[in-house]
């Protein structure tokens, strides 16, 4: 899949500065743009982990991969598709989890100042709130947090470096002090603390993205929208449920798993058909010189166009047009747009769209 490299690059490597920096500023703009993405998911209801959103990404994913490697089968291409899903799953517990080994390491250091040779007043008598966090004391007796992480062998004991620069960061944070030297002190506040480490230390650390890649090629872009869905599960918490909170599932029904099986099938099976679609509202353009990205993702929108009636034909489209605003080239967005538009005009006229155009309509 076409991913956003985020590795590090030296501002000496061939003595090109300018480069490195126009790289950098790059970097962040990506960044944004997914997080805000990932902003949109998290404002929406929902009470589980992986949504369509992300399942349509997941296929665009596998289908580049699909048709960019030789001998690749439907079959395999699916047994590919819901390990991915998976594996983000994973991930998802993996980063709860990283929560709780940070404020394990804070509490080591704590203890390690105190048993020093001349202990400082402070040292003697640490401030305790970050060791004590509510939240963190909840989440770590979670029963299925604990579970799923025993089952699946996820830790961070590998990785202590990594759980440091993460706690040296929350502690040089403008937002940590300010939280340390509150006089209100509650639950929400132990809370709030943490959904602001998460999207301005977590989701920023270039260590920690390195990490994860390579902990997991399945992690690779994932992280972002996988934090969305924790400061969502943060939200959701509530001191009275103690260890018994539950966490995201998985898929919020069968559906949703009939739903991605379905649609990579349908894309897989009918491309010569969607190619041809695309190939005749492109008229002015050769196929070869159209970014495959985008290829790939008006042929999974199509699937869904034509295989779903009962999913709206604007819902269809904005979906597929925002994930090519993020995974494929600057106008991307705008050319898939016009395509696609063109596409469902031709598709009303010859009468190929008139279940999804009724139910669309009787939604209103």
């Amino acid at each position: 899949m076409i991913s956003i490299n985020k590795t590090f690059l030296s501002p000496f490597a061939n003595g090109n500065l300018t480069a490195y920096l126009n790289k950098q500023i790059q970097i962040i703009e990506e960044t944004k743009k997914i997080f805000t993405f990932a902003e949109k998911l998290n404002k929406r209801p929902l009470n589980f982990m992986i949504n369509r959103i992300l399942i349509r990404i997941k296929i665009i994913q596998i289908l580049y991969s699909f048709y960019k490697s030789d001998g690749k089968s439907l079959p395999s291409a699916e047994k590919e598709l819901f390990h991915s899903i998976e594996k983000t799953y994973d991930l998802y517990y993996h980063l709860l989890q990283l929560a709780v080994e940070i404020t394990h390491y804070a509490n080591l250091r704590t203890d390690a100042r105190k048993n020093k040779l001349r202990p400082t007043p402070e040292d003697l008598n640490p401030n305790m709130r970050f060791v004590e966090n509510r939240y963190i004391k909840q989440l770590a007796s979670n029963k299925q947090l604990n579970k799923y992480i025993s089952e699946h062998g996820l830790s961070w004991s590998n990785y202590p470096e990594i759980v440091k620069k993460l706690y040296d960061d929350i502690v040089a944070s403008d937002f940590y002090a300010e939280y340390m030297e509150s006089p209100l002190s509650d639950y929400e506040a132990d809370k709030n603390i943490w959904k602001k480490i998460y999207k301005k230390i977590i989701l920023q650390s270039e260590e920690l993205d390195n990490s994860i890649e390579e902990q997991n090629i399945y992690w690779t872009n994932d992280i972002e929208l996988v934090v969305s869905f924790i400061i969502k599960t943060i939200k959701r918490f509530n001191a009275a449920t103690g260890s018994n909170q539950e966490l995201l599932p998985m898929f919020k029904d069968e559906e949703d798993v009939e739903f991605a099986r379905k649609l990579l099938q349908n894309a897989i099976n009918h491309c010569e058909e969607y190619r041809e679609l695309i190939d005749k509202n492109t008229k002015n353009w050769e196929l070869d010189r159209i970014a495959f990205m985008d290829i790939v993702i008006m042929q999974a929108a199509l699937a869904e166009l034509m295989e779903f009636p009962a999913i709206p034909v604007n819902v269809t489209l904005n979906e597929f047009i925002e994930i090519a605003k993020i995974y494929s080239t600057e106008k991307s967005g705008t050319f898939i747009n016009g395509v696609l538009d063109n596409i469902v005009g031709q598709l009303k006229k010859e009468n190929k769209l008139i279940k999804v155009i009724m139910l669309n309509e009787n939604r209103k």
